[in-house]
């Protein structure tokens, strides 16, 4: 319980960073973006892949891609506690390997704040868990799911992390329904955005329209260390196409890899 506390305390929901306070992001040199891509047929094996790109002009700096084994137990709303031990080791490789390119932000493909609050692992589960996670990060009793990939990646590299889902997590009330494709037909223009609001009160994301050539918004949300209007701000100013370049190029450079 301890360790399960110490976790969700550690996810701060503000802007850290000097160059998130500034409109253009002066000072903001490195953006970062994480992707697992599976082998077809084998949710054993995957390619973990870092990216890092400069800003603004979002060229390809740094690239990490590795075979990983993932020997952990998927379990629905704990996807983090099989892939993040991977990415974690891939920005420890780089801080110590090629510090100067490390980033100063990541883009993970998933969510952050935006997931299922207040599910229990159950005691076996959370055992399991613990010896089969490949970085030392021990967790004990049970474990609550109270914050997504990005925001378990923010805690454990203690790195601003954005999170940023294609689809819409439905949870606390928040649904696809008729009124929720009516407020993505609402949103002509890249930068336009509305509030993601639970039936709790609270707004866990924003729904984003990335770029005009492409009606699909992101769903982006708070993974650590960055305020949610920053987070919107940032993913936006790295959109060329629909899909942020940091998180797209990992993307493309992982299933690269897999196919060579």
């Amino acid at each position: 319980r301890r360790e399960q506390a110490r976790l969700r305390a550690g996810v701060v929901e503000e802007d850290t960073e000097e160059w998130q306070k500034d409109a253009r992001f002066t000072g903001l040199e490195r953006v970062g973006g994480v992707d697992l891509s599976y082998i077809k047929g084998d949710d054993s094996r995957a390619c973990a892949s870092l990216v890092v790109l400069s800003f603004p002009a979002l060229e390809v700096l740094y690239q990490d891609c590795r075979m990983v084994a993932l020997s952990a137990p998927y379990v629905a709303g704990f996807l983090a506690f099989r892939e993040v031990p991977f990415l974690v080791e891939a920005v420890r490789r780089v801080q110590q390997e090629e510090p100067q390119l490390q980033p100063q932000v990541l883009l993970v493909d998933g969510n952050g704040l935006l997931h299922p609050r207040g599910r229990l692992l159950s005691w076996s589960l959370c055992c399991s868990l613990a010896v089969l996670l490949p970085v030392s990060c021990s967790y004990s009793g049970w474990l609550l799911a109270g914050f997504g990939t990005a925001c378990h990646l923010g805690v454990l590299t203690d790195l601003p992390c954005i999170g940023v889902a294609k689809n819409l997590l439905q949870v606390d009330g928040l649904v696809r329904d008729e009124l929720h494709r009516e407020q993505v037909r609402s949103l002509q223009r890249s930068g336009e955005t509305f509030p993601l609001t639970g039936t709790s009160g609270k707004v866990l994301g924003m729904a984003l329209r990335s770029c005009n050539n492409s009606s699909k918004p992101l769903y982006v949300s708070v993974g650590h260390r960055v305020s949610l209007g920053t987070a919107v701000r940032l993913v936006g100013a790295c959109c060329r196409f629909r899909v942020p370049e940091p998180i797209r190029q990992a993307d493309i450079r992982s299933r690269e890899y897999l196919r060579k």
